[in-house]
């Protein structure tokens, strides 16, 4: 694993690459898991990344700069990173977990990727963490931005639902006022009967779009 950093106390390192799993496993050793990490880490992610891509496309609304942090930082991005870096080569396993492929688990590498970037930050402050983040990032950001208009928002958000529910997603336009010739229409989407998201638009089409990317934004 060359996360090209290195720890000046190596035992955050190595909480970060502790799964609960085996952290269960040996309670009588007081050993901590990277759950904490992991959530320290998806702050500090979601930070670095916004303020980049905040400042790098200054011209882009917040819906855009949303959905293009939402494919930057998902889960399927991470493991991916977590790979090329050999994170899932040095996790810390319980029996279980490795026997049924733990190691290769998409979002347990993903949540080892944030509790490293939690542990840098720890370790060596913000800048250390941004320079990681970045070196790891800032490749796909530029990949996933220069196909960006084919980013689909209501798309992204049914994937994102559809993971976990069977019920559809539903769009309504709950305001519409203006002239004729500029018309102005406000949408929501709901799921279960519950608003997710709202958004405004000059057109039904831009309105839900919005809508889906403010749930985005949300979820």
């Amino acid at each position: 694993m060359d996360l090209g950093y290195e720890f000046k106390n190596k035992e955050l390192l190595t909480t970060a690459l502790c799964h609960s799993s085996y952290a269960n496993e040996h309670k009588d050793k007081g050993i901590e898991c990277n759950e904490r990490l992991e959530f320290l880490g998806d702050a500090i992610l979601g930070l670095i990344t916004g303020e980049y891509i905040y400042s790098k496309f200054p011209l882009w609304s917040e819906g855009k700069l949303t959905k293009l942090r939402a494919a930057v930082v998902c889960e399927t991005m991470l493991a991916k990173k977590g790979r090329e870096l050999h994170i899932n080569r040095d996790l810390c396993l319980g029996k279980g977990e490795e026997i049924t492929g733990g190691r290769e688990r998409s979002s347990i590498i993903a949540d080892a990727v944030e509790a490293v970037i939690g542990a840098i930050y720890l370790d060596g402050g913000m800048e250390r963490a941004r320079d990681f983040v970045l070196g790891m990032l800032t490749e796909e950001i530029e990949k996933i931005s220069g196909s960006f208009e084919t980013i689909d928002s209501k798309t992204m958000l049914q994937e994102i639902i559809q993971k976990d529910s069977i019920y559809p997603i539903e769009y309504e336009i709950t305001d519409e006022r203006g002239p004729a010739h500029c018309k102005e229409f406000e949408a929501a989407v709901k799921h279960k009967g519950k608003i997710l998201g709202k958004g405004v638009g000059r057109s039904k089409k831009e309105a839900e779009q919005n809508a889906a990317a403010q749930a985005i934004k949300g979820l």
